[in-house]
């Protein structure tokens, strides 16, 4: 019997500010109750971002409520948690990172098929004011032309 995917976290403001050129997945070093709270849908990805540290990757700013049922042993909410990946693939996105403007950015988290957790990293360049509006009004023009189609159809 093999499991499928599970989402547990998107980052939608991410597509909004940055424009996502490559994505990433690796593997999140977890405590067990910030697995659980993470199982449970308690984890907030709007700021934070991802950084390397004397190569090393760190999720930054990612916040992880606190497992309800946990006890004094209970995580740090808000703590530095390390990315899990390869020596080449850090070096590849060090190296992408140190481009002017780029960014690593967490776009989604995620149970794979064997159950461990994933994070989805956006290597991104900022979106400038303009852009943003652009974006708006394209997906209301989408909108508008989806309406239309469908009062079409009756």
């Amino acid at each position: 019997m093999a499991r499928e995917e599970k989402s547990v976290a998107e980052n939608r403001k991410a597509r909004h500010d940055y424009f996502i050129d490559e994505v990433v997945e690796a593997g999140i070093a977890l405590t067990g109750t910030e697995v659980k709270s993470i199982r449970l849908g308690r984890v907030n990805l709007r700021d934070s971002f991802a950084r390397v540290v004397n190569g090393e990757v760190f999720l930054m700013n990612c916040h992880v409520a606190p497992y309800d049922k946990g006890n004094r042993w209970n995580h740090e909410p808000y703590r530095d948690r390390k990315l899990l990946l390869h020596k080449k693939e850090i070096r590849e996105l060090s190296a992408r990172v140190k481009q002017d403007g780029m960014t690593l950015v967490p776009v989604r988290i995620y149970f794979d098929k064997h159950g461990h957790a994933k994070v989805l990293l956006g290597v991104a360049r900022g979106k400038k004011q303009y852009d943003k509006r652009h974006t708006i009004h394209e997906r209301e023009v989408e909108r508008h032309i989806d309406r239309v189609m469908k009062d079409r159809m009756r």
